[in-house]
C-alpha cells in the first residue's frame, strides 16, 4: 500500500492533478464525469493517494487480453453485462462483512452522452443502506477527489438533484461525451 501511495503521488504531481476530500470507510463511490479512459487511471491513483481499496465495476469486456491482469491488479471487478445481477450480489454480500468496504461506480455507464443514467448505483444504495460518496474529477481544475457523502431519502428526484447541483461544474477530459444525471426511472418515482 506504502509504494501504490508513493506511485500516486508522483505520478499525480507529474500530472499536475490535485487530489480534495474526505472519503468514508463504507459506501457506494458514484464518480462522474465519465468520459475517457483517463478517468479509471485518474481514479485509482485518488484511492491510491488516499491508502484505500476501491471495487471498481468494469464491463467484463476490458479483462480480455493483456488488459485484465493489470485491471484485476488494481482491484477492479468485472462485470457481466448479460447478468449484472450476480456480480451485485456477491458484492452486497461482501459489505455486510467487510469493515471498509468501497464500491465504486462509473453511474453514466459510458464515455459517450447519453441520455440516462444507470440507476444500479441507487439501487445498491437502497438494498444495502449503504451511503453515497460523490467522487469527480474536473479536468480544467485538474482535480480528482470526493464530493459530499448522503443517505438516500427515498425521493429519488431529491436525490438525484443533489448529484445534479454537486456535478453541475464538474467538466470531465472530453466534455462533450458528458450525461447529465438522470435516471429513467426518475419519471416513474412517486
Amino acid at each position: 500500500m506504502r509504494f501504490r501511495r508513493g506511485l500516486a503521488r508522483v505520478l499525480l504531481k507529474l500530472a499536475r492533478w490535485r487530489t480534495v476530500g474526505e472519503v468514508p470507510s463504507k459506501g457506494i463511490l458514484v464518480g462522474a464525469p465519465h468520459t475517457s479512459n483517463w478517468d479509471w487511471v485518474l481514479t485509482m491513483l485518488l484511492a491510491w493517494d488516499y491508502g484505500i481499496h476501491i471495487h471498481l465495476l468494469v464491463k467484463d469486456s476490458l479483462f480480455k487480453g493483456p488488459l485484465g491482469p493489470i485491471l484485476r491488479w488494481s482491484g477492479a471487478v468485472e462485470l457481466d453485462r448479460e447478468n449484472p445481477r450476480a456480480t451485485i450480489q456477491r458484492l452486497i454480500e461482501q459489505s455486510e462483512h467487510d469493515e471498509t468496504f468501497l464500491l465504486g461506480i462509473a453511474a453514466e455507464g459510458t464515455r459517450s452522452k447519453g441520455e440516462y443514467w444507470k440507476s444500479g448505483f441507487y439501487r445498491i444504495s437502497q438494498q444495502t443502506g449503504l451511503p453515497i460518496t460523490l467522487a469527480f474529477l474536473d479536468a480544467p481544475s485538474r482535480t480528482v477527489g470526493w464530493g459530499p457523502t448522503f443517505s438516500l431519502s427515498g425521493d429519488m428526484t431529491a436525490d438525484m438533484d443533489v448529484l445534479r447541483d454537486f456535478f453541475a461544474d464538474k467538466r470531465g477530459i472530453k466534455p462533450e461525451g458528458a450525461t447529465v444525471p438522470r435516471l429513467k426511472e426518475e419519471g416513474r418515482a412517486g
